[in-house]
């Protein structure tokens, strides 16, 4: 299983060079997160030891408890909804929160991070999709939510996030892509007096190579690596 991680990550970053290259950019400026949820830690760990050193899970108590047993310099970053009962978890737990979805959990952030003297990077979630099963912030809330965060004192507002709908074809995924690069471009312009925002997390096992493409600075990637999960 090691060796087999070992090769599919490898595989994953040379994708991640080739479609840098694609876009006239270099590897350099993606950071690979490998999506370790529903693994088990010996397994997770695997990836690490193969040169992992972003880690991404959807739940927060599932990374509450698997973090400890992990060894190695790993920042944790989580990709799943934030209910604001897994606030104070989720601060003390992970180093990048990208799922930032309304002004009041910015606040109830915040204040819990000046509690535990903790500095996380935070991205907001954009609903692109309109999907039900899906969260984020649809675009007309956006400019309140960034306000919350420009005023925020321990919150470091780093970028974007989306999750667009599921396709068989990754080429149908470009636009949601490309419209979150316009939403960035669109909100530092409103904020100009301030340090801009410059990560777009977005891109999958199935499309991050248009992801990239389409200007991702980090990529959301489990099953690439570690192959099929159960579900859970």
């Amino acid at each position: 299983m090691s060796e087999q991680i070992r090769d599919r990550l490898a595989h994953v970053q040379e994708q991640i060079a080739r479609a840098a290259e694609r876009a006239g950019r270099t590897a350099e400026e993606i950071t690979l997160i490998v999506v370790s949820k529903t693994f088990a830690s010996d397994i997770v760990q695997q990836a690490v030891i193969a040169g992992a050193r972003d880690l991404g899970e959807n739940r927060v108590q599932e990374a509450v408890s698997k973090a400890p047993l992990i060894s190695g310099n790993v920042r944790w970053h989580l990709i799943g909804n934030l209910q604001s009962n897994k606030a104070r978890q989720a601060v003390a737990t992970f180093d990048v929160i990208h799922t930032i979805d309304r002004s009041d959990l910015v606040s109830r952030l915040d204040r819990i991070s000046g509690e535990l003297d903790r500095r996380p990077r935070v991205l907001v979630q954009v609903d692109l999709g309109h999907e039900a099963t899906k969260s984020g912030a649809v675009e007309t809330e956006l400019v309140r939510i960034v306000e919350a965060l420009d005023s925020a004192q321990y919150l470091e507002f780093i970028g974007l996030m989306t999750l667009p709908p599921f396709f068989d074809d990754p080429e149908r995924t470009r636009s949601y892509f490309r419209r979150l690069r316009e939403i960035r471009e669109e909100l530092n312009s409103l904020r100009s007096n301030r340090k801009p925002i410059t990560e777009l997390s977005m891109g999958m096992s199935h499309d991050f190579e248009v992801a990239i493409e389409e200007g991702a600075t980090m990529v959301r990637v489990g099953t690439a690596i570690f192959g099929s999960r159960s579900k859970h």
